[in-house]
């Protein structure tokens, strides 16, 4: 059997093939911030622990992939907090998915938010400084 085309997963696999590596963390932090929301929410509930529990393992897995792309030779001691904060962060999430407490996810969810838009300004910034790069036919200002 053929599988059916989905323009929405097509445009969202575009998004990410395309994007520059401060882009993909951004898009990396709103993931685990969705996936945290949505685990609180189901977390509400006993009929829908399953969901909560679901939904914090993709947040965790984000969390994993954050780490395991720090580059620590070039980061220095920027990556090294990077670490230890995400390294928080799992072993917090751990210990609210097992009790089932949403109050210890909000802290997770408030760091990952300035994460992000500490990685939103230095993308802002980044262009703003960003010469002009040639390419064929011209040149491109950038800022």
């Amino acid at each position: 059997m053929k599988p059916s085309f989905n323009p929405y997963l097509e445009y969202q696999s575009n998004e990410v093939n395309t994007a520059d590596p401060r882009e993909l963390v951004v898009m990396l932090y709103d993931g685990a911030i969705r996936f945290l929301e949505e685990s609180m929410k189901h977390m509400e509930s006993f009929r829908t622990y399953d969901k909560a529990n679901a939904s914090m393992l993709r947040a965790q897995d984000i969390i994993t992939e954050l780490m395991v792309s720090l580059d620590m030779d070039k980061g220095g001691e920027i990556a090294q907090n990077l670490l230890n904060l995400y390294s928080y962060m799992k072993s917090e999430l751990l210990s609210a998915n097992m009790a089932k407490d949403a109050s210890k996810i909000k802290p997770i969810v408030k760091l990952l938010r300035e994460l992000k838009s500490a990685w939103e300004q230095l993308d802002a910034s980044a262009a703003r400084q960003a010469p002009s790069i040639p390419v064929s036919g011209g040149f491109v200002a950038h800022g």
